[in-house]
């Protein structure tokens, strides 16, 4: 993609978390600007249709509700794309990968609840014809895909879990804050009328969950490869047990690194400690990965580096899209999908 202009990429980078929670938040952003709210519902829709985002919208904590877990195959080479457009073809399946490794093929499964999630995976396995690794998350450690955009990956932020999932209450807000904000002057309204709420209670449930930790973050979800970071390598770690958690939180302080937690092991597949590093460039992910795997004391440990190659599906998580209300008509009314 080429260069942003410079109020482009203001609108990118700065709003990643902290959207604001008012009335009519385009409005309150083009006031940062010198912008007025209509150059600005123009500009974002000219870049999410360039892809340069995916959605304005939540990034739910650990914790917050549904269930997933990372998956992965050992797909023989040459049946590689059929089997990944058939874990793409599952509406549960929200991010798919080929990497750099006889398990070469990574995707992440979700579902209301473990249950779908495992006969989600059943149906992969029985259509595929080939054992599907099942890798749940046991700790996070950091959990931020935010990117400065000038200078990659932002300072180090170690996640907490939310405190507690969400009831059933919640759920349909839940839903739409997955999806993403609608592209118009008042998209709290939106959602608000769906739900059958006033607006002020929208934005006061947002803030609340925002506040005791329920949203990650709040914000423009970038798409990193499109705006020139286009190598990614995912490093995992065979690390003891009782030396995990102070390894893992060692990690998640490291620059560079936007994902860091512990995995349960697979038959096969001896590694528990995980990490993601983006870099516009091979050798800047590689001296990256060097750098944190030094400075959180990892270096003595067994370990291997897969790279992407390539990106069959990425879409961001449904976990609570079951419960999503009906669409509004609003013919002004962008959704994400």
């Amino acid at each position: 993609m080429p260069a942003q202009h410079p109020l482009d990429m203001a609108l990118l980078n700065t709003w990643q978390r902290g959207f604001p929670l008012c009335l009519r938040p385009f409005q309150a952003l083009g006031a940062a600007l010198a912008l007025d709210e209509d150059e600005v519902l123009r500009r974002y829709a000219r870049l999410h249709q360039a892809g340069a985002f995916s959605r304005i919208g939540a990034v739910f904590a650990p914790g917050a509700g549904g269930a997933s877990t990372l998956a992965a195959m050992a797909v023989p080479p040459e049946r590689l794309q059929q089997v990944a457009d058939l874990v793409s073809a599952h509406a549960g399946v929200n991010h798919n990968y080929a990497r750099e490794h006889q398990v070469n093929l990574w995707f992440v499964a979700t579902g209301r609840d473990a249950a779908q999630v495992e006969a989600l995976l059943q149906a992969i396995e029985q259509d595929a014809a080939l054992r599907v690794l099942r890798l749940p998350m046991l700790r996070p450690y950091r959990i931020d895909t935010a990117f400065d955009l000038g200078h990659g990956p932002q300072q180090a932020r170690p996640t907490r879990s939310a405190a507690a999932a969400l009831g059933p209450a919640d759920w349909p807000l839940a839903a739409l804050a997955e999806q993403g904000l609608p592209l118009n002057e008042r998209p709290y309204g939106d959602w608000a009328a769906r739900l059958g709420l006033d607006t002020a209670a929208v934005l006061e449930t947002l803030g609340r969950w925002s506040a005791q930790g329920t949203l990650a973050r709040f914000g423009v979800v970038v798409r990193h490869h499109e705006l020139g970071y286009g190598a990614n390598a995912m490093t995992v770690f065979d690390v003891p047990d009782a030396q995990a958690d102070a390894l893992g939180r060692a990690l998640a302080h490291q620059d560079g690194v936007t994902l860091a937690y512990r995995r349960a092991r697979a038959p096969g597949w001896p590694f528990s400690l995980y990490c993601m590093v983006h870099g516009r460039d091979r050798g800047s992910v590689l001296a990256r990965v060097h750098q944190a795997r030094r400075a959180a004391g990892l270096d003595g440990f067994a370990h291997a580096v897969l790279f992407s190659t390539q990106r069959f599906k990425q879409t961001g998580a449904r976990r609570f899209a079951q419960h999503a209300p009906a669409a509004a008509e609003d013919r002004h009314a962008l959704t994400f999908q």
